[in-house]
């Protein structure tokens, strides 16, 4: 069962799933702090939901980040929750020698290296809660790579993986450890990445949180909304048939 009155802290959470899962702790009572490198963005939102926090800060600058563990210490004594959300999509052509290999690097390290950066500097003040959650937003192609975005999908799998395997390290400091694995859910992510060809019906953001919160307050430690529960079932029952399905068209096609 979630406490109310927690500290939580979200990257990425000027918009779509982030934002939903802010207004899910807003309205438990908790004390809601977003992060992202677009300032403007975030005081547009702050404009809207007066009680949010915010705070600019990119999680792929080590000192950033650092900078933003001593300033919620100093303002908070610390978080209770933080949310690992932040993160981008791009679909690539591996066959393409002419793909920008710092894109897809930077892909790389704000999907799955953040994550590892954000715990390694919030991880003293989580020790020190008594109701401390790490959450880390994957993704169902965890489970089922997505040719088209072969570095997305191989961040959310490295990041499936760390998540699990840190579980049982934190767990002797009383750190509670949640993956949450989204379907195609209806965000800027998903649109910039042009997947509306590609026969997937985006979940709306708040009908996510919505499942997210139902399966948080039972204790689930992997929640997996949609189309991702068929995704995890199938990668075990038939992973070459899902893969087949998920991939019919394996190379994108650009505008």
């Amino acid at each position: 069962m979630n406490k109310e009155n927690q500290i939580v802290l979200i990257t990425g959470g000027g918009s779509g799933i982030g934002l939903a899962l802010a207004r899910k702790f807003l309205s438990n009572g908790d004390t809601v702090i977003i992060t992202g490198r677009d300032l403007s963005k975030l005081e547009a939102v702050k404009s809207k939901l007066n009680k949010l926090l915010i705070f600019q800060s990119d999680v792929t600058d080590a000192a950033d980040v650092e900078k933003l563990a001593d300033q919620t210490q100093k303002k908070f004594g610390g978080i209770d929750v933080l949310v690992n959300n932040a993160g981008i999509m791009n679909l690539v052509d591996a066959g393409d020698e002419s793909n920008d290999l710092d894109k897809q690097l930077n892909e790389i390290e704000i999907n799955f290296n953040s994550p590892v950066r954000m715990l390694h500097y919030f991880l003293p003040q989580l020790k020190q809660s008594k109701n401390a959650v790490l959450i880390n937003v994957s993704s169902g192609l965890a489970y089922v790579p997505f040719a088209q975005s072969p570095v997305y999908s191989g961040t959310k799998s490295a990041l499936h993986f760390w998540t699990q395997s840190i579980r049982p390290q934190l767990k002797p400091h009383r750190i509670r450890v949640v993956e949450l694995l989204p379907p195609v859910v209806d965000t800027k992510l998903a649109h910039d990445a042009d997947l509306k060809d590609d026969n997937l019906t985006p979940m709306p953001p708040e009908k996510l949180a919505d499942i997210f919160w139902t399966d948080f307050l039972k204790g689930k430690e992997e929640i997996t909304p949609g189309l991702s529960k068929q995704l995890k079932l199938m990668s075990r029952l038939a992973p070459k048939f899902i893969f087949k399905q998920l991939n019919k068209q394996s190379i994108p096609t650009f505008n």
